[in-house]
């Protein structure tokens, strides 16, 4: 059985979680861990309730594309999360 979360971001944070890096080229060749590269894709987990006057436009269960550099690390439950502003998010796909 699993743990349900109870974190909540505040003002215009976003936890997302980091879809799985892709394993092999369209070629066939498998790239080791140590040389992908971050994903820019995942799905909104949580969102903060925004700034006053300026409510967040995701929610959870959004996929979203976000800057190569957005977000910090965390993890909860055994996840690796991303916590990042709103405005690091790029858009909404």
């Amino acid at each position: 059985m699993s743990k349900k979360s109870t974190v909540t971001p505040l003002h215009d944070r976003v936890i997302v979680k980091p879809a799985a890096a892709e394993e092999k080229t369209a070629g066939g060749i498998i790239i080791p861990d140590t040389a992908k590269e971050k994903p820019q894709r995942g799905t909104v987990v949580a969102a903060g309730p925004g700034k006053k006057d300026e409510p967040v436009s995701v929610k959870p269960g959004d996929t979203v594309l976000y800057g190569k550099y957005a977000g910090t690390e965390i993890q909860i439950g055994g996840q690796d999360l991303l916590i990042m502003r709103e405005s690091d998010i790029l858009a909404i796909i």
